[in-house]
């Protein structure tokens, strides 16, 4: 059975999985944004997610744990001083996985894109510009129906009544023709 089982054991014995895991986020964290597939990603962000809410504290204890997993200096170093400071106001969600629609040629495995949140330039210009553009001032909506010009209520429910009442109290004219053909009578009497 399968129970208790949460790690993806990526086809690797134990120790393979995490150089791999490591090699992964020391990639990571140099590079902000790399292309694996989408096993590895996901596994990667289980993985580097701790790390970077330790990253958050610059303390030796914190510097210890970082580099006993990731075991690279100059990643520890680019850890604590650039990528701390941008999420330090930001409760988890470090990394983003986007799924490219791409497979690799070889094996056919969906590729993905993970990467840091708060180093997306792209992304983040453009929520720039969507900030200033909510500020000016939006055009109104155009609506489909028209709309009846807006009179005090009471007046225009007592029209309605009384119209109702009117056409409640006219009797209805019951001849045999239609409204078409006494047109045709009208236009040739007019004729």
């Amino acid at each position: 059975m399968f129970h208790l089982k949460k790690k993806n054991p990526l086809g690797r014995n134990a120790e393979h999985r995490k150089a791999l895991l490591r090699n992964l986020a020391i990639e990571l964290i140099k590079h902000k944004r790399i292309k694996t597939t989408v096993a590895k990603a996901k596994a990667l962000k289980r993985y580097i997610e701790p790390i970077l809410t330790r990253a958050k504290q610059d303390t030796t204890h914190n510097r210890r744990y970082v580099f006993k997993h990731l075991q690279n200096k100059e990643a520890v170093k680019i850890l604590f001083s650039d990528i701390a400071p941008k999420i330090m106001d930001r409760n988890g969600g470090y990394t983003r996985v986007l799924r490219l629609g791409m497979w690799r040629r070889g094996d056919n495995a969906e590729m993905a894109l993970i990467e840091l949140v708060d180093f997306n330039e792209a992304l983040l210009e453009a929520k720039k510009e969507k900030k200033t553009t909510a500020e000016a001032p939006t055009k109104k909506r155009r609506r489909r129906r028209s709309r009846k010009k807006k009179t005090d209520e009471g007046a225009t429910t007592a029209e309605t009544t009384q119209t109702q009442e009117k056409n409640n109290n006219q009797p209805e004219e019951s001849s045999g023709t239609s409204d078409s053909e006494s047109k045709e009578d009208s236009e040739q009497g007019n004729a």
